[in-house]
């Protein structure tokens, strides 16, 4: 059986266990508490050197960093599928290109808010927390318009979407309305909360997913 290191707040583990669910997948959760530093033991750096997590292991095979995980799974275990078919470049581009925004922009700058806004009232820094709060406002602005005319970023639900949920699901928590004048994206974040494998992920805040 399948061995995944994780840890559950995180949501590039999340991210890697909705996939998992999409394919039915079994596995065995291997929990690494970063907040003790368990990531930094000599047996879990042997999986990963950058003691980082999701690590995955299938029987021989090692992989670690999200996306490369879903490409492994996608790859070794196609059904059902998370990517555009083979042969619609643009729209398996398209979905790569969307992960890689969720990872690099939307989920560290929602990381951001979230860090701030658990600081203490005092140690906050109310500035801070408008700016971030902004540039997220502006981030779901943009997938609003791009989602118009379609159920999903590439029309089907896939890795493209998958990497969005992890902080898309914990906004309203942070003072941000998804479907605030955007009902394309209030459409579409209703649409995957509905989804099994989104809505029994455990690690999110599971209030703000019940009141959806």
């Amino acid at each position: 059986m399948m061995k995944l290191y994780d840890f559950l707040p995180c949501p590039f583990g999340q991210k890697v266990r909705i996939v998992l669910a999409e394919k039915g997948l079994n596995y065995e959760l291997v929990q690494i508490d970063l907040a003790q530093g368990e990531q930094r033991r000599p047996d879990f750096l042997r999986l990963n050197p950058f003691a980082r997590v999701p690590v995955l292991v299938d029987e021989d095979v090692t992989v670690y960093d999200s996306t490369i995980i879903a490409e492994y799974l996608e790859d070794e275990y196609p059904e059902p599928p998370l990517l555009p078919p083979v042969g619609s470049s643009g729209l398996r581009a398209r979905a790569r290109s969307w992960e890689d925004f969720a990872d690099t922009s939307f989920t560290p700058q929602v990381g951001q808010l979230m860090a701030e806004l658990t600081k203490p009232e005092s140690d906050r820094d109310p500035g801070r927390v408008q700016r971030l709060q902004q540039s997220v406002e502006r981030m779901l602005t943009f997938l609003n318009h791009e989602l118009q005319g379609q159920e999903y970023l590439t029309g089907q639900f896939s890795v493209a979407d998958i990497a969005f949920a992890p902080r898309l699901v914990v906004l309203r928590d942070l003072g941000v309305e998804v479907g605030q004048n955007r009902n394309n994206a209030d459409a579409w974040l209703k649409r995957m909360i509905e989804r099994p494998s989104i809505m029994n992920i455990e690690g999110f805040t599971s209030q703000f997913v019940a009141g959806v």
